[in-house]
């Protein structure tokens, strides 16, 4: 039983720590990346905060609250700067939920989901107090500015409550009402079926697909709903072109859209945490196939 649980949980950081890099090497338009510096931060910076972000996510029978505070931190004492809270939040349920299945369950992406929602509703006000001093560390623009459960303040609901009463504002926010229904959805639908041929592919459809299927958060945070609502008709477009061009490796219509981007300041952060949310799970779901095989 036990050289299960090391054995998925090796796999498990193999995949987060994969996802994470497959962020910054795939050209995601108006993302960091190794080829396309941006926003004030580089590639070398995300690579760094997810080596340093994983020790606090797969710490064992941490709770989720636990898992993010210490992952920012983390991040923070690695990098000096806030890179990865999204991914951080969004990777902390999955973390937990995957530690707590059976060693002799199987890893696919449906008793993953089930599980994650399970985690979900059994997170509590502890969660949320932890969360949110992860949250105001991190101190993302906008993030957590509320008339209701406010992150300044201490929070008097479960984490998934506080978060559910931001979901119609913030994708990742409604990740936790919602039961991580995008990541597992649109998400994998668009990622397919990952091959070490295809990673970069997947990584780009799966940012391409959250960026066009609803206007970015960060984005909206940022700049207003109108800039981040004319992104997401654009990104619809350009998916269509890019998949109908046969989802090439480079597209010079893509990279012309990155320059765009990033010369007025837009960055399409949630689609990113999003894209590298299911990401590890789909390269986990791989890896778990593969050693059951």
């Amino acid at each position: 039983m036990g050289n299960a649980n090391v054995s998925r949980g090796e796999h498990a950081r193999a995949a987060f720590l994969r996802a994470c890099r497959l962020d910054v090497e795939t050209m995601k338009p108006g993302n960091v990346s190794i080829g396309s510096a941006g926003h004030g931060m580089t590639s070398a910076q995300f690579i760094a905060s997810a080596g340093a972000a994983a020790a606090g996510l797969f710490t064992p029978g941490a709770r989720v609250g636990a898992r993010i505070l210490d992952a920012v931190r983390r991040t923070f004492d690695a990098v000096g700067c806030n890179t990865n809270l999204g991914i951080v939040l969004l990777a902390a349920p999955l973390c937990a939920a995957l530690e707590s299945m059976e060693p002799d369950d199987s890893v696919d992406a449906s008793r993953w989901h089930a599980q994650t929602q399970r985690v979900l509703a059994d997170l509590d006000i502890d969660d949320a107090r932890l969360a949110y001093r992860a949250i105001a560390l991190a101190n993302p623009g906008g993030l957590g500015d509320a008339p209701e459960q406010p992150v300044h303040a201490p929070p008097t609901v479960t984490l998934r409550a506080a978060m559910s009463l931001a979901a119609d504002r913030d994708s990742i926010a409604r990740q936790y009402e919602n039961g991580f229904a995008d990541i597992f959805g649109a998400g994998l639908d668009a990622a397919g079926a990952i091959s070490s041929a295809t990673e970069h592919r997947a990584m780009l459809d799966a940012f391409l697909t959250f960026l066009c299927g609803w206007p970015d958060s960060h984005i909206v945070r940022k700049l207003g709903a109108s800039v981040a609502q004319s992104v997401t008709r654009d990104a619809a477009m350009h998916r269509a072109d890019w998949r109908a061009a046969g989802r090439p490796a480079q597209f010079a219509a893509l990279d012309a859209w990155d320059t765009g981007l990033k010369a007025r300041g837009i960055n399409p952060g949630t689609s990113a945490d999003l894209a590298v949310a299911t990401l590890f799970v789909a390269l986990m779901a791989r890896a778990a196939s593969s050693s059951n095989a």
